[in-house]
């Protein structure tokens, strides 16, 4: 390949990140010990050296020095595609995942690891995190966005779909649309997926209304003792008028996806899915409901539950393994 200038900007910048003296043009990030943090330490050194602001996430579609290259000689900002490839395979059909609320595909990477199957695995990106176009604000327009993208890769089923938060409605609705086309689901698993609490019957929107007013307190109490809320939530470890351009910029996107998520999840109205959700919750209840099956069971054909050690966070963050070892096994049931 041609030294262009892009590339030769890139070369020590991968170097330095990865650690790695010799790196070639069309050497993957990830498989040379590329992770989420990493990612982010290249997309911010790349935008203070260039002055383009990328979203590490596109570290999936264009995963090499030569393809980054390429995206940043073009004058436009590259779009991210509504499917990443997350993890190769060599068996069909795919596996498609979707993120939560306020997260990218980038949150599942230590998941993805742990799930064992010849099946590729297909992240569903929400639409707006590379800063073009703006983020859906409905889950129906979000399932339709990544359904097309899905029918192109895989035109008929069956279909396995995985959600986690909010990405569980998100599949879900995507299930309801191929089965009304007449596809097979072979697997639709929601993980730590609740609607809105405005959808949940009296006694549970009460509890959850709790549990949210006692967390605004410690929040409010930790505020009091010298901690603002901007300190306790920030995403990059420090305060706001320390941080790059690049970071304030990407924090300004991910505000603008939770606002246009939290409206989406507001406004969805689950529907009756005439098939089996299974269903995985987390052992510690936090501002969730505490009874999956008062919420689901009457909204699905088939209804399976199965409990995991962890918080709503913590089995993605920290207990991905049994999260991991959980949807293995609900994908060989499904494969058999």
């Amino acid at each position: 390949m041609t030294m262009t200038p892009a590339v030769e900007l890139l070369i020590p910048i991968w170097q330095r990140v990865l650690q790695r003296s010799s790196i070639r043009v069309n050497d993957n990030f990830l498989d040379l010990g590329g992770n989420p943090a990493s990612a982010a330490e290249l997309f911010g050194e790349i935008a203070e050296v260039s002055g383009r602001h990328l979203s590490p996430v596109l570290v999936y579609s264009v995963p090499t020095i030569e393809a980054l290259a390429a995206a940043l000689e073009q004058p436009d900002q590259p779009r991210v595609p509504p499917l990443l490839l997350l993890k190769a395979g060599t068996e069909p059909p795919p596996i498609f995942i979707a993120h939560g609320l306020g997260d990218t595909v980038l949150d599942l990477f230590q998941l993805v690891e742990k799930i064992e199957s010849a099946h590729p695995i297909y992240g569903m990106q929400a639409r707006g995190i590379d800063g073009v176009d703006e983020p859906l604000t409905s889950v129906e327009a979000m399932a339709q966005f990544h359904l097309e993208a899905i029918k192109q890769l895989q035109p008929h089923g069956p279909y396995f779909l995985i959600g986690y938060s909010l990405g569980g409605l998100v599949a879900l609705e995507i299930a309801q649309r191929l089965a009304a086309g007449g596809e097979k689901i072979a697997l639709l698993a929601l993980v730590e997926s609740y609607p809105h609490r405005n959808q949940l019957g009296l006694v549970q929107r009460m509890l959850v209304s709790l549990r949210l007013a006692k967390r605004q307190a410690r929040l409010l109490s930790a505020s009091a003792f010298g901690r603002t809320r901007s300190e306790i939530s920030e995403p990059f470890g420090g305060k706001a008028s320390q941080s790059s351009d690049y970071e304030r910029l990407m924090r300004d996107v991910m505000k603008r996806m939770r606002n246009s998520a939290h409206m989406a999840l507001k406004r969805y109205r689950p529907q009756f899915y005439r098939g089996e959700m299974r269903f995985v919750r987390a052992e510690i209840v936090t501002l969730f409901p505490d009874d999956p099956v008062a919420v689901w069971s009457h909204l699905a054909e088939q209804f399976e539950i199965e409990t995991i050690p962890g918080d709503h966070w913590s089995v993605l963050t920290t207990g991905f393994d049994k999260l991991g070892s959980t949807l293995t096994d609900y994908l060989r049931e499904a494969s058999a």
